[in-house]
């Protein structure tokens, strides 16, 4: 289904009750009212910097060549099915996605003139393709687009590349509306941005959320996804600050916050500042590693938070290799189960 049509669905989720889980899967919701979410930030499968960075055209178009080419090496498709295997074992009811990248191209090439519109690899489809063969049931109920950016690739230039930079929410649809609800999916970016200067123009770096509100057993709150600014700890600060300040009084953010304990103390504090709550304080480092890398992971920046008096009932990192020995990201994903208040 199309995030638009699902969109439509869930604004009549009251009238329409979703398929009941099957007898051999467990109910989340036995009991006290609990919900189990998960983080997840995808990994784009390349380093931007040294195309941000790149010193003339050659040495640009060399960059996004060669960008695209680690993409594709990275094995999107593995992957995704390695990051499907975690789902599948930790059963999340609301799952929230980052770098979930969208890639395009065009021949021949002529930069933004023409935007490219060939799919060729989408981390979303790749996804939820693996998730349908392993028996999961999930769906995209928010997305938000955000960096949205096209350059030539290649010496000369063959073709363009085209990256979108996404981040999602995934439902699954497998409970029977009495248990869980999900209304009023929306997106936003934050006021604040990173605009990057290159030599071949200048790059809006677009960060925003997406939500949904949640209903269980009679308690309403919403979930978020986010992915605060890599490139800048002052923008970073700021769309902390406007995060917490936009939240409702019972909420639970889940995200790649490029901040946390051991990394930008600054952002994550105004985040607690703000009234929220790290569901798991003394958690593990969740990054950062290259794909084919043995090395621990050094930062806690994948983080879990509430507002409204959650209780953490359990939590786990999730990071799952491919076949071929590449983990599934650069990052770990988080898992929480929460208690509602």
């Amino acid at each position: 289904m199309s995030p638009l049509k699902l969109a439509a669905a869930l604004l009549a989720a009251a009238a329409v009750a979703a398929p009941t889980a099957s007898a051999d899967q467990p109910h989340p919701f036995a009991g006290d009212r609990q919900v189990t979410v998960l983080t997840r930030n995808l990994f784009l499968g390349t380093d931007l910097a040294p195309i941000f960075g790149a010193p003339s055209l050659p040495a640009l178009f060399g960059a996004v060549a060669a960008g695209y080419a680690d993409v594709q090496a990275s094995n999107v498709h593995d992957r995704m099915a390695a990051v499907a295997d975690e789902i599948a074992a930790a059963q999340p009811d609301l799952v929230g996605l980052q770098e979930a990248a969208l890639y395009r191209t065009d021949v021949p090439a002529d930069g933004p003139a023409t935007p490219s519109e060939t799919t060729t690899i989408d981390f979303l489809d790749e996804l939820l393709d693996a998730l349908e063969g392993r028996g999961q049931s999930y769906e995209v109920v928010a997305r938000f687009d955000g960096t949205d950016a096209e350059l030539p690739a290649g010496l000369p230039p063959r073709m363009d590349v085209r990256f979108t930079d996404r981040i999602a929410i995934l439902a699954r649809t497998d409970e029977t509306t009495a248990d869980l609800k999900l209304s009023d999916p929306q997106t936003g970016a934050y006021a604040t941005q990173l605009g990057l200067s290159t030599v071949g123009g200048p790059i809006a770096v677009k960060r925003g959320w997406a939500s949904v509100d949640i209903k269980i057993r009679g308690k309403s709150f919403r979930f978020v996804t986010t992915h605060l600014e890599a490139f800048s700890g002052a923008v970073r600060k700021a769309q902390a600050a406007e995060l917490a300040a936009s939240l409702p009084d019972d909420a639970v953010v889940v995200g790649d916050f490029n901040a946390g304990p051991g990394k930008d103390l600054v952002a994550y504090d105004t985040l607690i500042g703000g009234g929220l709550a790290d569901a798991w304080p003394d958690g593990p480092a969740t990054c950062c590693r290259k794909l084919t890398e043995s090395k621990p992971l050094t930062s806690r920046i994948d983080l879990v938070l509430t507002r409204g008096g959650f209780d953490t009932v359990a939590t786990d990192v999730v990071s799952n290799r491919t076949p071929g020995g590449l983990w599934a990201s650069d990052h770990a994903g988080v898992v929480a189960t929460l208690r509602l208040p």
